[in-house]
């Protein structure tokens, strides 16, 4: 599976709060958080209005060090979760590292992203 994803009883906010404080302790920031409801209506689509936020998280050492071994490897970062609503409730969830860097046939740089999504998505859990 490409994702890994996750339900919460928290609201949007609440789970995109608590995100934010469990990606702060992984040494992990939110660069920019889109709410993509608003935009789509900002850009005159109306039709859209379940609640959507997209948040592209990195760390920087991480980041330099891939980017260091692959450059291509930036066409994936930063990386995003996603925090949305589905059926009556929240969900978060993101696309696995280790799925993206497939792409790209380095071990070295698979080694790497698997202990990214191992700690995403442990971030994840904590976050539910």
């Amino acid at each position: 599976m490409f994702h890994y994803t996750v339900e919460t009883n928290q609201t949007i906010d609440e789970a995109v709060n608590t995100l934010e404080k469990n990606l702060k302790e992984e040494k992990f920031g939110v660069l920019w958080q889109l709410d993509l409801p608003a935009k789509l209506q900002e850009k005159g689509v109306k039709d859209y209005t379940t609640p959507y936020r997209v948040l592209e998280v990195c760390n920087p050492k991480e980041a330099a060090r891939v980017l260091n071994l692959n450059e291509l490897v930036g066409y994936f970062l930063p990386c995003k979760i996603t925090v949305y609503e589905s059926d009556g409730k929240t969900k978060i969830g993101l696309p696995k590292p280790t799925m993206m860097v497939d792409f790209i046939e380095d071990e070295e740089l698979k080694s790497i992203a698997k202990n990214i999504e191992f700690t995403l998505i442990n971030v994840l859990d904590k976050s539910k």
